[in-house]
Order: structure tokens, then C-alpha cells, then sequence
């Protein structure tokens, strides 16, 4: 069996970076998010205010068709994309493209922000909704309903089920075990019995549905988010001097050939963009399926929900965890073996000392954990496509029983296969965007040509 996998292992692994790690890929993600930032005339920046106003919650109304509010529909889709990227990634990302990177994150980030206002708009257009008020929506229901497209739905959702259990599921209970293996290094060595555990819990969520889902994730991720953020400015708070000079240095070695070679400032956009993309997903099309389920009769008040969360995730979380980075010069000349989640847990500790390595531990477990439960949601929507509603519980046991399988073995070799299928499920979404652009256009003038009063509430 090993000779069989470790081939197929190096071979996948060699696929996967050349999907990932190509100008030609991230031009393509970036171009599409480039063009729709344009054609929506910015809405990132224009209706930015007015999204802050619609996640409280001042414009919904309970007679309105979906199964979840904006603000758990928001966290649903954070819980999946607030994940390992934001503290293993950013790592990653600076380690081989230098400090740079970071800035091509932000920029990432920034044109994201339209990609997810758009395929999020169209999934709440495209959605269907069951006589139970069971809500079902995505990329495939754009494709199929938008598009006429039905082959090319089916395809997108097959990649989606297959990159549940990998990306959604079993790397995540593997980080999980990283995550805590940072606190108790001893967990490391029972990972099944962690992943027994974990499985229950998942359990627990997932078979609740997306309300369950969207209710654990309204609590978790503002906590997890919290806790994060509040350590990452205490490490700051105690460099503040420093800061200056790190934005300098990220600037320098992003636009700078001359200070750092045209070479370094390549590198910089690469790993910038490519982790900045996977970080945030914006344009895989895994966030429409949370964000089809918000209760709303209007497409583009979700898409503006939506566009929030690149903003938090990279500008936000991200951020922090690069500033950390370089304003402890962690990533100057790191120990053997400290790359990754190693890295960043190597810059917390030079301010908090052995918490360092708890910050990590427990970022990565809350992390992990949250996309899982949002994963699950994703893959069930797509199983219910392809099979029909029956399909729905046998996946969500199968799911709940991979995470025991995740948490126990080593995993290179479903990473791999998760990073060609993510990508795998970006091309059938990316279409039916620049396919659908000026219907995106459409629907964002008519909802600012008509006023829109918040809802009263009573006293």
C-alpha cells in the first residue's frame, strides 16, 4: 500500500502546486475579482456601511423566505473560512514570499470582497426553497438555474463533496490534533481517541441541520475571533514602536524591486495572492451555500453580508497574525523545523512566553472546529443536489465518522487532493460569474434605486 500511495502522493502534491502556484491560476481569480470590482462600481467600498447595518439585523423582517439570520449566515461562512490559513498560511506565505506577501493579501482581500458580493448575490437569486422552508442554494443552482447549465452544476458539485471531506474535514480534525498537540504534545500520540471525541461533537452539530450549524456558529466565531485578535494585539501593543517599520518593510518588499530584486517581489505576489485566495475563498464558491440560507427576500443585501467576510478574515485576522510576524522578526531566521503554525506560534511566544504556544494550540483546535461543522453544511448541499434529499443523513454520519479517520493519520496526500478539488471547484464558478456579471449589475441597481427604511422594532 505504501508504494502505491507515496507515488500518488508526490504526484498529486506536484498537480496541486502547479493549480496553485501559477500566475495563470491566480490571474484568472484575481482578474475575475478585478473585473467585478470594477463593474459593481466598487461595492466593497460603497456598500460597506450598509452591510455593517444589515448584519444587526436593521432590515430583516420574519416574514421573509430562509432558515437563518444574516449575521449566523455570515458566521456560518466564516467558521469555514477563518481557519488554518489564518495562522499556518500567513506563516507559509511570508516564510517563502517575504514579508510582501502580506500586502498582496490585502489586495486579495480587497477584490475578493466584490468576488463574494457577486457569486453571493446570485446564490439568493438562483436558491430553491422546499415546502418545509428547507433552503438549498449555491454555484450548481446558479449554474442550473441561471446558466442552464445542468452538467456543469453537476460537476461543481462533485468537486464540492469530494473537497468536504478533505479541506472541510479530515485536515481539519488533523490540525486539530496539531493545534492541541502545541498545549499536551502527548495528544499526538492518541490521535484517535481525539478524533472519537471530536467526532461525537461534530455529531452533535451537524445533525441539527444549518440551524444548529448557524446557532454554534453565531457563539463560536465571534469568541474564537475575539481571543485571537485580543492576543495578537497584546504582542502588538508591546512592539508598537516596531509597527511603523514592519508596514515599511511589507510595502518595501512588496512594490520595491530595486531594494529587494525583482525576483523577491514575484515571489511576494505569488504567495500573497495564492494564500490569500485560499484563505478567504473567494471565488471557489463554498460561502454561497451558508449564505443562500439567510432569511431575506433581497439577493444583494446578502451579497453586501457576504463581502464582509474577506475583510475579516484577511484584512483582519490575517493582518494580525503577519504583523506579529514580522514586528517580532520570527520569520528572519526561524529554528529547523519551525515553519507554519510553528512560526507564528515561535513570534507569540517571544511576548507571551509558554501562552504563545496556547494561542496557537487553541486557534488552530477553535478554528479547525468551526470548519468543520461549516464544511459539513457545504457537502450536504451538494449531496442533496446530486442525490436527492434522501442523501442528506448517510452523509452527514459518513462525515462525522471521517473526522475519527482525520484526526489519526498523516494526511499529505488528502491535502493535496483538497487543493486540486477547491480549485477544481473555482473554474464552473468563475464562468457563471463573468457569464452573470451584468445580471449582478442589474440586481445592485434596482436594490439602491429603492429606499430602504430599517424595519421598527418594538420597545
Amino acid at each position: 500500500m505504501e508504494a502505491l500511495l507515496n507515488p500518488l502522493t508526490e504526484w498529486t502534491g506536484h498537480l496541486a502546486g502547479l493549480l496553485w502556484q501559477n500566475y495563470l491560476t491566480l490571474g484568472l481569480l484575481l482578474g475575475t475579482g478585478m473585473y467585478l470590482t470594477v463593474r459593481t462600481g466598487f461595492v466593497q467600498v460603497r456598500g460597506f456601511r450598509h452591510a455593517l447595518s444589515i448584519v444587526r439585523g436593521r432590515y430583516s423582517k420574519a416574514e421573509d423566505v430562509g432558515e437563518v439570520s444574516h449575521f449566523q449566515a455570515l458566521s456560518t461562512a466564516l467558521s469555514a473560512t477563518v481557519g488554518t490559513g489564518n495562522i499556518a498560511g500567513v506563516a507559509t506565505a511570508i516564510t517563502l514570499g517575504g514579508p510582501g506577501a502580506l500586502f498582496w493579501m490585502w489586495v486579495t482581500a480587497f477584490i475578493g470582497m466584490a468576488t463574494k458580493f457577486a457569486e453571493c448575490s446570485l446564490s439568493l437569486k438562483f436558491r430553491e426553497v422546499g415546502p418545509n422552508g428547507e433552503v438549498a442554494g449555491g454555484p450548481m443552482y446558479t449554474l442550473l438555474h441561471g446558466l442552464n447549465m445542468p452538467r456543469l452544476a453537476a460537476l461543481f458539485a462533485t468537486f464540492a463533496l469530494i473537497a468536504s471531506f478533505g479541506i472541510g474535514n479530515m485536515v481539519q480534525a488533523n490540525s486539530m490534533v496539531d493545534g492541541l498537540g502545541f498545549i499536551f504534545p502527548q495528544v499526538k500520540e492518541d490521535g484517535w481517541l481525539l478524533g472519537v471525541v471530536m467526532a461525537v461533537l461534530v455529531g452533535l452539530v451537524i445533525l441539527g441541520g444549518v440551524r444548529r450549524i448557524a446557532k454554534v456558529a453565531a457563539t463560536l466565531v465571534p469568541f474564537m475571533a475575539l481571543f485571537y485578535v485580543a492576543a495578537a494585539l497584546l504582542v502588538l501593543l508591546n512592539h508598537l514602536a516596531d509597527i511603523p517599520a514592519a508596514l515599511f518593510t511589507i510595502l518595501n518588499h512588496a512594490l520595491n524591486p530595486w531594494a529587494v530584486g525583482g525576483a523577491a517581489v514575484g515571489e511576494a505576489i505569488r504567495w500573497g495572492v495564492a494564500r490569500g485566495l485560499f484563505s478567504n475563498e473567494a471565488g471557489l464558491g463554498s460561502s454561497p451555500m451558508a449564505h443562500a440560507a439567510a432569511r431575506t427576500n433581497e439577493p444583494v443585501r446578502e451579497g453586501l453580508v457576504a463581502m464582509l467576510e474577506p475583510f475579516i478574515d484577511t484584512l483582519v485576522i490575517c493582518t494580525l497574525t503577519g504583523l506579529v510576524i514580522v514586528v517580532t522578526g520570527a520569520y528572519l531566521a526561524p529554528a529547523e523545523g519551525v515553519v507554519g503554525a510553528a512560526l507564528t506560534a515561535s513570534a507569540f511566544s517571544q511576548v507571551l512566553g509558554e501562552g504563545g504556544a496556547y494561542v496557537v494550540g487553541i486557534g488552530l483546535t477553535l478554528f479547525a472546529f468551526s470548519t468543520i461543522i461549516a464544511w459539513s453544511y457545504y457537502g450536504d448541499r451538494a449531496a442533496k443536489f446530486l442525490f436527492g434529499a434522501r442523501a442528506v443523513l448517510p452523509y452527514r454520519v459518513v462525515y462525522t465518522l471521517m473526522v475519527v479517520f482525520g484526526a489519526a493519520v498523516p494526511l499529505h496526500l488528502v491535502w493535496n487532493l483538497a487543493d486540486i478539488t477547491n480549485l477544481l471547484m473555482a473554474l464552473p464558478n468563475l464562468m457563471s460569474l463573468l457569464l452573470l456579471a451584468a445580471l449582478v449589475r442589474g440586481l445592485q441597481k434596482d436594490y439602491f434605486s429603492r429606499p430602504h427604511p430599517p424595519v421598527e422594532r418594538e420597545k
